[in-house]
């Protein structure tokens, strides 16, 4: 009995089919980490030492005066995306009032020969991150991360400039929310993206946004015929742009997300249109206005919960009035909302059912009127996408219809 007992015959054996799966499976887990080692490793340990010089990099200097689009400096990134190439830039630009300004951003362009004419330009427009310098995405560790798509848009052969917008990463006035400023960075990167000779950008031009970024690639759209006429706009894509500002504020006046974006916005229009009567006396509460600084110093993704514990006992008591209906913050928010002008690139905007943020009829009826005056707008809802996974969700249907567009 003892002997059956310890015989190896009566032990389970694992069937060697079993045995086999596990082991393709345990090769492909051991490979999967070998490239992810390889893809990610040098990136990170790049990311540390691009880190280093960070302050020095984005001083301005005493004058910023020069041609828009022009670099004023520039230095290669060592944690940059795989089997690409990427440097931090300071350029020359202007504002709404045609004031000379400077912004920072990215520039990453894939390895390999470029097509003839150069490289299409992505110019990409960061979502909403805050309004201090230190929330400009460019001066953040793997500045790469929150461009929503970038993989996609390098192995298409674009060479991909970000901007952080004027007044974030270097010293500049606040343009939160304000679309000709927003615009002149879009399309003045687009200029320092081809004046780096080993980024090998062309004229063609894709611009792509997501939120505040949306109104941005919509302003730079309607603007780049005068402002830059010798880029040439061959596609546009927004995904829950911040197009119709009347709609976006109505729909917050009472909570926690118009304090939040309402701190940065309102700070922004009563520094840029102080000289139009633009003083936050006239529309915010002695209590939202004692926050400002407060909220402002913060960055919306990493500082969201106290941002929120801030603006918490101000909800429902920020505002004086409506500032819809309240001059002259009414026509302030009618000149910064998109679609005052047509432009004739085709026009992609995605929209997530779930939005709670950008409100999806809003956008939903912006794409309506952009088509109703000629225009060639492709309307895409995604039930499931929030404000927060919309640009990511989209990426397939934005892929074909990039396809589809020939760019």
């Amino acid at each position: 009995m003892n002997e059956m007992a310890e015989s190896p015959a009566q032990k389970p054996r694992a069937h060697p089919r079993l045995r086999r799966t596990f082991l393709i499976i345990a090769c492909a887990l051991v490979a999967l980490v070998g490239i992810l080692a390889v893809a990610f490793g040098p990136r990170l340990f790049g990311d540390q030492l691009d880190q280093k010089a960070l302050a020095e990099f984005y001083d301005a200097p005493a004058e910023v005066a020069g041609e828009p689009g022009s670099i004023v400096r520039i230095e290669p990134l060592q944690g940059h995306p795989f089997d690409a190439m990427a440097w931090r830039i300071l350029y020359r630009t202007t504002d709404v009032n045609g004031a000379p300004q400077l912004a920072s951003g990215v520039v990453i362009t894939p390895n390999g020969d470029a097509p003839d004419g150069g490289r299409t330009v992505l110019a990409w427009g960061h979502p909403t991150t805050g309004s201090a310098r230190d929330c400009a995405p460019s001066r953040g560790f793997d500045p790469f991360l929150d461009i929503e798509g970038l993989r996609m848009l390098l192995d298409r052969g674009y060479t991909v400039v970000a901007t952080d917008y004027v007044g974030m990463g270097v010293a500049g006035p606040d343009s939160y929310l304000v679309g000709d400023t927003a615009a002149h960075s879009m399309l003045d990167a687009v200029r320092a993206a081809r004046a780096i000779e080993e980024a090998d950008a062309g004229a063609s031009v894709v611009l792509w946004g997501h939120s505040q970024g949306g109104q941005a690639a919509l302003f730079a759209a309607e603007y780049a015929p005068t402002y830059a006429p010798e880029l040439r706009i061959d596609a546009v894509a927004v995904a829950a742009p911040a197009a119709e500002l009347g709609s976006l504020m109505q729909a917050h006046l009472d909570d926690v997300s118009g304090a939040t974006i309402g701190s940065y916005a309102f700070r922004s229009y009563a520094d840029v249109y102080r000289d139009r009567g633009a003083d936050l006396a006239t529309i915010l509460t002695p209590g939202a206005r004692e926050i400002l600084p407060e909220m402002n110093a913060l960055c919306l993704l990493s500082d969201l919960d106290e941002l929120h514990k801030i603006a918490e006992p101000v909800v429902g008591k920020f505002f004086l009035s409506d500032p819809t209906t309240t001059e002259p913050w009414a026509t302030l928010l009618r000149e910064n909302s998109a679609g005052a002008l047509t432009f004739d690139a085709p026009l992609f905007v995605a929209q997530g059912l779930k939005d709670q943020l950008v409100v999806p009829d809003s956008t939903k009826q912006f794409a309506q009127a952009q088509r109703e005056h000629g225009m060639d707008v492709t309307y895409h809802p995604i039930a499931l996408a929030d404000h927060g996974t919309v640009a990511y969700l989209a990426l397939i249907a934005l892929e074909e219809w990039l396809d589809a567009q020939g760019v």
